[in-house]
């Protein structure tokens, strides 16, 4: 297979959650550069629509629509149109977060469950409702955003959000198993563990802590609207058709100190 096959992902079609913003929108950038249909689902539609305007131009065929991951009745709806106009779903991408900073002795019980709702429930349920389509199809790739927040503690000083990466240590795992249960039905599963990239999410954070991060950063910069295009085009494409249950550190060197 040429090279450019093993990129190519023309007459594809991809889900992506929380595509209206950050590194969502930058995934399906990248998956619409490479030929896919692009499904962008979050909360705020409006954002979504906006996005799969500007994928449009691209020539590749897009569809916006609202959706709270955590909402099965939602997922389904969104899940159910993306068959009805592309006939079939191939990629997966569980980008949808919420986070919530606060001391552990301080975090609000209703905090921890909306962070695991999104972070967690929402990966389930739509793992699950594509899932199903993937397996009738006997194919399918699921890319799990995790972060590295997920592989170990946090100084409290840089990042207090004990919800954050409980939940996201949970889609580690989520995302190994899985991998396991559905890779002999042909479905691959893997996550990208991404460090600290400038998004609405984590700003709060950069402009307190920034300088400290890029200190403890051995490439001394932060993730670019690109460096998230590649890794998921990657798990996307025929180019990692040996690869499942694993997850990609895109981090500028953090979690290797």
């Amino acid at each position: 297979m040429h090279i450019r096959e093993l990129f190519d992902l023309t007459g594809k079609t991809a889900i992506v959650t929380g595509g209206g913003r950050g590194l969502g929108e930058q995934i399906a950038e990248g998956f619409a550069e490479a030929g896919a249909n692009v499904v962008l689902c979050s909360r705020k539609e409006a954002a979504c629509a906006e996005v799969a305007a500007k994928l449009g131009k691209l020539g590749t065929g897009t569809l916006a629509l609202k959706c709270d991951v955590s909402n099965q009745e939602e997922v389904d709806r969104v899940v159910q149109a993306a068959v009805d106009k592309f006939g079939r779903i191939d990629i997966l991408v569980n980008n949808s977060g919420a986070s919530w900073g606060a001391p552990v002795e301080d975090m609000p019980l209703e905090a921890w469950k909306k962070v695991m709702d999104v972070n967690v429930t929402g990966t389930f349920l739509m793992s699950q409702a594509v899932g199903k389509v993937m397996l009738e199809q006997g194919a399918g790739k699921i890319i799990n955003i995790a972060s590295v927040a997920g592989l170990k503690g946090s100084s409290p000083e840089v990042m207090n959000a004990i919800g954050y990466n409980a939940s996201k240590g949970a889609v580690i795992s989520f995302t190994k198993d899985l991998a396991v249960k559905w890779g002999p039905r042909g479905i691959y599963v893997n996550a990208i563990a991404p460090g600290f990239f400038p998004t609405k999410m984590s700003k709060g954070i950069l402009d307190k802590r920034g300088e400290a991060i890029l200190e403890g950063t051995p490439l001394r910069k932060f993730g670019t609207e690109n460096d998230l295009k590649g890794v998921a085009l990657f798990l996307a494409a025929p180019a990692s058709d040996f690869i499942t249950g694993e997850i990609i550190v895109v981090d500028g060197g953090t979690n290797a100190m």
